[in-house]
């Protein structure tokens, strides 16, 4: 054999293993995407549901498939550019929550993501962090499986007699700090009472019920 057949012969045999390869890669990705996504959308659905535990009214629609788009007005105070969602919560065809994503840019060590409860009457059924790279042991207490510290948000509402006690105690506000971290419950409850503030501002411009049929993009 020939030192060109050798090299033929090899590279061959490289191709077939690497088309067997990716064989095996496309046919354990078919396998596995349906669970994938089944266990991504349980996950996002019980953030959603832990949001809406609080209230007294019950849901009876499929919340991820009820939303619409985030309207452009609240874009930049939410701070989401993608194709997030507004969730909506109803029951018998009535929205008794407003679910909100939401982006808090001054966390400690970057963004930390938020999901926020709104009902139409403007008081807040929750908010939950999604998503932070906030230090462990510190700013981390923001998750419900360290502290209770995001739980302080529930049954409040943001009025103007009550807009300077949106923030921590260290700021003169109602919301305690983590020993050794002020940044990022600071961050936190900046960006909720500011979501807040937009969307009850939104809202009233929208006198009816929502549903995701309705253009968002004012």
């Amino acid at each position: 054999m020939t030192l060109g057949d050798s090299i033929s012969k090899n590279a061959i045999l490289l191709g077939a293993f690497a088309l067997l390869t990716a064989a095996v890669l496309a046919g354990t990705h078919l396998m596995t995407k349906d669970r994938i996504a089944a266990a991504e959308r349980k996950a996002a659905e019980q953030a959603l549901l832990e949001i809406i535990a609080s209230l007294p009214e019950k849901h009876d629609n499929d919340l991820l498939a009820d939303s619409l788009d985030i309207p452009a007005s609240l874009q930049k105070t939410l701070h989401w550019q993608g194709d997030e969602k507004v969730y909506l919560a109803k029951r018998s065809g009535k929205v008794i929550a407003y679910l909100i994503p939401a982006i808090a840019p001054e966390g400690y060590s970057g963004d930390i993501k938020l999901l926020i409860g709104i009902t139409p009457s403007g008081m807040l059924s929750g908010v939950r962090v999604l998503a932070h790279k906030e230090t462990p042991g510190l700013g981390d207490k923001v998750e419900t499986k360290k502290s209770d510290w995001i739980l302080s948000f529930t049954g409040r509402s943001l009025t103007a007699e009550n807009s300077s006690a949106w923030a921590v105690k260290k700021d003169g506000g109602d919301f305690d700090q983590f020993t050794g971290a002020t940044i990022t419950p600071r961050a936190v409850v900046k960006q909720v009472k500011q979501s807040v503030e937009a969307f009850n501002s939104w809202l009233l411009k929208k006198p009816s019920h929502l549903t995701q049929q309705e253009p968002a993009n004012d």
